[in-house]
């Protein structure tokens, strides 16, 4: 009996590993099929910006690419040969610095889309000039915020921005701002400064757009509550919100005495258009009540997808 009990629990024990193996082969096959979704409608996107707005109207955008069509329009080399070999030294500082399969996919997307450019021909839109530069940013910068959505980059200034940003302690954004000032400056030099202007207003219409794409249509809040009818607000959070709450045991560490009181500390994420209807729920039952709130590019999982029919 005692044999037939092992085997028993070793075929289990199998079927259990296998079934786990299967499910992670599964997500995973999912994951490089989405990925490689968002990179290709990425590319064409990106592409489609470029050649049908911004390339035959020489107007520019911020980064690598802003610098290759900078290139290409007071060069005879072409913009599809450019992206490559702009983008060739920042692909080996991303290897360095954030690793291989980053790598891999942004090359992948930087091929795809000078294979795109090089051999697919996008009809030119508009010579309105403020049209190019609204449009033409819109489109690039959903194709570049698409590829980043897919674990790669159309652009590779961010890892050059990210690496100056470990060794000269400033921000990324600040760095990115002072590569793009270099930029336009040479754009208002070499060009126009009309040209220089326009070009900005391309490259404020693509950052928009990428952080759009990116961060996704709902902006979210963590907010924070520490009240001493918590475990009131936590019930009104679950029913008349319908979120997930976490409660975190607390003391505080006030007063001159430091007093230190036990509560509950709340935390919860909703959406932006929540955020009225949860401060008007908390003032009905503590208007003393302490709240904090930040901004949350994303979440996943839990009950922040979930809504109160």
């Amino acid at each position: 009996m005692g044999g037939h009990k092992n085997s028993g629990f070793y075929v289990l024990g199998h079927l259990g590993a296998y079934l786990k193996k299967s499910r992670k082969l599964r997500v995973t096959a999912k994951s490089y099929l989405k990925d490689s979704f968002f990179i290709v409608l990425g590319i064409f996107s990106a592409a489609f910006g470029l050649e049908s707005f911004l390339l035959p109207n020489s107007f520019i955008d911020g980064g690598a690419t802003g610098i290759s069509l900078l290139i290409t329009t007071i060069s005879p080399l072409p913009l599809y040969t450019l992206i490559i070999l702009i983008n060739l030294p920042f692909l080996i500082l991303g290897y360095k610095v954030i690793g291989k399969q980053f790598t891999i996919k942004a090359a992948l997307a930087i091929l795809g889309l000078a294979l795109v450019l090089g051999l697919v021909h996008f009809p030119e839109i508009t010579q309105d000039k403020l049209l190019v530069a609204v449009f033409g940013g819109f489109f690039l910068g959903a194709g570049i915020g698409l590829s980043i959505r897919g674990g790669g980059v159309l652009d590779g200034t961010e890892v050059l921005a990210i690496y100056l940003s470990r060794k000269l302690g400033a921000t990324i954004g600040d760095v990115i701002i002072l590569i793009n000032m270099l930029i336009f400056l040479t754009a208002a030099y070499l060009l126009s400064i009309e040209t220089a202007l326009y070009s900005m207003l391309t490259y404020l219409a693509a950052s928009k757009t990428l952080d759009f794409v990116v961060e996704g249509i709902e902006e979210y809040t963590g907010v924070t509550i520490i009240s001493k009818a918590s475990d009131e607000i936590r019930l009104m959070i679950i029913n008349e919100l319908g979120r997930g709450v976490t409660i975190y045991d607390a003391k505080g560490g006030f007063g001159e005495n430091g007093i230190h009181n036990q509560y509950d500390v709340l935390f919860t994420v909703i959406t932006r258009l929540e955020i009225r209807k949860l401060n008007i729920e908390i003032t009905k039952i503590d208007p003393k009540a302490f709240v904090v709130m930040s901004k949350i590019n994303d979440t996943r999982g839990g009950m922040i997808k979930k809504r109160v029919l």
